[in-house]
């Protein structure tokens, strides 16, 4: 059968079927004289000669990227040789990639009938079954590749694993007894027999071989431990007491001992003898900090299913930080537990802040703090707070956010844009999106106040390119570019856009008015800017949108709302020396920077 793929993409095969993962394989076969199939000996020199010219040829243009013109020479190399193994390999590459995945199946399995002893052969086969989850084929073919090697303790493995999908719990006993063979007796194997017959429900079995495990290790003490554990868990308490206690007398500041036995006196409802052991465990500096964590994780649980009293966990917490005064889990722990208890903020923030002390680096702590900070307009404590952050997580963005947008509200535009083009070098593919479209938002707007019109509108377009539909920007921008009287076309689609976002917001309808307006489009605006008027529901009313309403007005004849507009702006704070001039003239003055 020839096939042709002169039409047909073949895709991200050159790192599947190159010359050097296939010839390798070819290599390594016993009896194969050359990197071709033993059958080619039967060729004459002739047909030899031109198999092996098309199939290196094949390889050659498969690594030029050429697949289509490699799939035709390798079915010419099969017209010539029809026998040859490693050309069936590659065809079988193809034909999966195409998704002909019955063909591909019969093209591997010819590949390994015609080279039995080639190993990777027979093991794509396996391969492919186990993707088509037969389960029952895969493992015959495992089987046979470990017969063939009874050092691969890889096929093994796979058999573990296939055996436990089909819940065959004795041919996996079978298998670590083989892998024992292999690699000697050792702890691993040993419990994973163990878990077997536990799989099996052979509690004896199960029971033997851990004890086993025990006496075979006798200085071992996590053993013993172990063995307590599944007594416990097999409702023998009083035998696994006993081993727990021994264990206990061995080494008293073992901690997996101390954690055995204090979920015996838990499961044994014993709770202050549970308690007096929690307490020993958690002050215990032999304790990992790790082991700490999860015990009072598990106390908060237990705490929250008997009635949630924090004041318990709170002492507990206390306890257990003025034994550990340096650790940093503990007490992130502590403040997340206060934080989800909605304990007052001031002993939140003093929690977070002892995180701090002891874990300067803790960015999650430190901006949780500064968030906290916010609402109450602490811009100076959230500066202090930022400071350090960028030395200890330079690449942590929010810092640079936090920070900058501190020094904009205090009016220190200066500091705010050093601090923005610091944060804006820290950027890379793995930035926030939202976080640097903010900055160069911000730093758009500061560039424009200080009469940087060129900067700030790059700033406007680098935003736009991290996050396209950044509203504020997007009206921020056609604003300022009709304010400067152009690109008007492209600021009207712009403030488009934010008015279909957000089509009752009153600043963003005024400037969509405001961008028609200085394209003459009167009509259109006065539809706009009095949807504005509407929307400005504050409790004073935005002068400029009032005053932007009155000049709409004008300019539409309409002079009697254009005064009353004019003369609310006044009284909302507007006091420009051309607003104060239409007043007083009662006609629209065109200012001349528009």
């Amino acid at each position: 059968m020839k096939f042709s793929l002169r039409h047909i993409a073949i895709l991200s095969v050159v790192g599947i079927i190159s010359l050097m993962t296939i010839l390798p394989a070819i290599a390594k076969e016993k009896k194969t004289k050359n990197a071709y199939s033993e059958t080619a000996d039967t060729l004459s020199v002739a047909d030899r000669t031109k198999y092996n010219y098309f199939y290196l040829e094949a390889v050659r243009q498969q690594n030029a990227g050429h697949y289509s013109a490699a799939f035709d020479l390798l079915s010419h190399a099969l017209e010539i040789n029809p026998n040859a193994a490693e050309a069936y390999y590659l065809q079988a590459m193809y034909f999966s990639e195409l998704k002909q995945d019955s063909v591909a199946l019969e093209y591997f399995k010819k590949a390994a009938s015609l080279n039995p002893d080639n190993s990777a052969y027979l093991e794509r086969v396996a391969q492919f079954y186990i993707g088509a989850k037969s389960y029952d084929k895969a493992i015959d073919e495992y089987e046979e590749l470990y017969s063939r090697n009874h050092d691969r303790t890889d096929v093994l493995n796979i058999l573990m694993q296939l055996y436990q999908q089909q819940k065959n719990y004795e041919k996996m006993i079978s298998v670590i007894d083989r892998l024992e063979q292999v690699d000697g007796s050792s702890e691993e194997l040993i419990l994973s027999k163990m878990q077997v017959y536990e799989m099996m429900n052979d509690k004896k079995s199960a029971y033997t071989t851990l004890k086993t495990l025990s006496e075979k290790h006798p200085n071992n003490l996590n053993y013993k431990v172990m063995l307590g554990n599944w007594l416990m868990q097999n409702e023998k308490q009083k035998e696994a007491y006993k081993i727990f206690t021994a264990a206990l007398k061995e080494e008293p500041e073992n901690t997996y001992v101390q954690t055995s036995l204090y979920d015996y006196h838990k499961a044994m409802n014993e709770d202050s003898l549970a308690n007096i052991l929690l307490e020993q465990i958690l002050t215990s500096p032999k304790t990992e900090s790790q082991s700490k964590a999860s015990m009072m994780q598990q106390v908060i649980r237990d705490n929250e299913e008997n009635g949630g009293d924090s004041t318990k966990v709170i002492s507990l917490f206390k306890k257990v930080m003025k034994a550990n005064p340096k650790d940093g889990t503990i007490a992130e722990l502590n403040a997340a537990y206060m934080s989800l208890k909605k304990l007052p903020q001031d002993s939140v923030d003093n929690a977070l802040k002892h995180v701090l002390t002891i874990s300067p680096d803790n960015a999650a702590a430190r901006i949780q703090l500064i968030q906290a900070q916010w609402p109450k307009k602490k811009w100076d404590d959230i500066i202090s707070l930022c400071k350090p952050a960028m030395e200890y997580n330079p690449d942590e963005m929010a810092f640079y956010y936090f920070m900058g947008l501190a020094y904009y509200q205090k009016d220190q535009q200066d500091k705010a844009l050093d601090t923005f083009r610091r944060g804006v070098g820290e950027i890379n593919s793995q930035s926030n999106p939202d976080i640097v479209s903010d900055f160069y938002a911000i730093m758009g707007d500061i560039l424009h106040q200080k009469g940087k019109a060129q900067e700030a509108f790059a700033a406007y377009d680098s935003c736009l390119q991290w996050k396209s539909n950044n509203v504020e920007c997007l009206n921020n921008y056609a604003y300022y570019l009709s304010v400067e009287n152009r690109e008007l076309q492209k600021a009207e689609q712009m403030s488009y856009r934010t008015i279909k976002a957000e089509p009752k917001n009153s600043t963003y309808l005024d400037t969509y008015a405001w961008i028609l307006f200085m394209q003459g489009r009167y009509t259109e605006a006065q539809i706009y800017i009095d949807q504005a008027v509407t929307n400005d529901t504050d409790s004073v009313q935005s002068s400029v949108i009032l005053e932007h309403a009155g000049d709409i007005h004008a300019n539409n004849n309409d002079m009697t709302k254009a005064m009353a507009y004019w003369q609310q702006a006044v009284k909302a704070g507007g006091n420009s020396a051309i607003l104060l001039r239409k007043v007083k003239l009662k006609k629209y003055i065109k200012e001349d920077s528009k």
